[in-house]
């Protein structure tokens, strides 16, 4: 009789523990930010974030004002062919979610503009897809045009970089995965608790590394990560104090991009650059094409 009292305890015990497992709240301290109900309401509702930005951008030891715009959206894409999925029934397993930035910055120099834009391809599920899986930068200005791409395969990222500098030219290239700051951004917005900090490998963001002329290698930087009145500072610190990277974002969800400010040498002295938040709009933008939708970049303070 003892046996069977025991039985029915201990059933019922687990019934409810398995109970109280299903419905505690995604929110709670142990979840991934990424399982929780407010992160899928927020990022799977078949809408952008777009966030403008006042942006004052160094160049040729010059502050230029101009505005840059960050778009974050999640998408289907495919692991094996690393692009946007057209035929979703015929994807297979490798399919997988990301999400998806586009940031642009544009400026003008003097007498010609400059247009920039960068793209990055984060998985979702960062704990079973580790790496970035792509990422792409070009720029535009009166003199020339630079693209530069990368792919993650076998642990690795396979780089091809066309440049019309001759220095740099059209080169393929292959380098050790590890971090890259240009996917810190999305990484922010995915698991901003377990944001990497400390003494980290990383590969420098492509807008620097264009606009600078620099080598596109590892480098060691140092991490931190504290709380401050305006959000969370995220600062980047790279070797010899040659480089600085802030990102303040909010404390709260969706924990919103606040603005960044870097500091670096160009042309021999000290120079700054900085954005400043302006306006967020959410909306399924790639719909928005026709004349009649141009109102909306008054929303964003941009613009026509």
């Amino acid at each position: 009789m003892q046996r069977i009292f025991s039985f029915i305890f201990f059933f019922f015990f687990a019934l409810t523990y398995s109970s109280c497992q299903k419905n505690q709240p995604l929110n709670s301290p142990g979840s991934s930010l990424t399982e929780t109900d407010s992160f899928k309401l927020y990022w799977y509702n078949g809408q952008a974030e777009i966030n403008s930005y006042q942006l004052s951008q160094s160049r040729y030891g010059e502050t230029r004002e101009g505005s840059a715009v960050i778009i974050f959206v999640t998408e289907d894409f495919s692991e094996k062919k690393q692009v946007k999925l057209d035929d979703q029934p015929q994807s297979g397993d490798h399919k997988i979610s990301v999400m998806k930035m586009n940031f642009t910055k544009n400026f003008i120099t003097g007498i010609y503009p400059y247009s920039m834009m960068l793209s990055a391809f984060t998985p979702i599920q960062i704990n079973q897809y580790p790496a970035t899986l792509k990422l792409t930068m070009s720029s535009q200005e009166w003199c020339g045009q630079v693209f530069t791409q990368l792919n993650w395969r076998n642990k690795k990222y396979s780089i091809q970089s066309n440049s019309y500098f001759e220095k740099e030219g059209d080169v393929q290239s292959t380098v050790t995965a590890v971090l890259l700051e240009d996917e810190l951004w999305s990484r922010i917005r995915l698991q901003p608790d377990k944001l990497p900090t400390g003494k980290v490998t990383l590969l420098p963001g492509l807008f620097y590394t264009r606009l600078l002329h620099t080598e596109l290698s590892p480098q060691e930087v140092d991490i931190s990560k504290k709380e401050t009145s305006d959000g969370w500072l995220y600062t980047i610190q790279f070797e010899g104090n040659t480089r600085a990277l802030a990102i303040t974002f909010e404390k709260t969800f969706p924990h919103k991009i606040l603005g960044w400010e870097e500091h670096f040498t160009e042309r021999g002295k000290s120079v700054t650059t900085k954005a400043v938040w302006k306006k967020t709009l959410r909306l399924d933008y790639w719909t928005k094409n026709k004349n009649e939708f141009t109102y909306l970049r008054d929303s964003l303070a941009l613009q026509r």
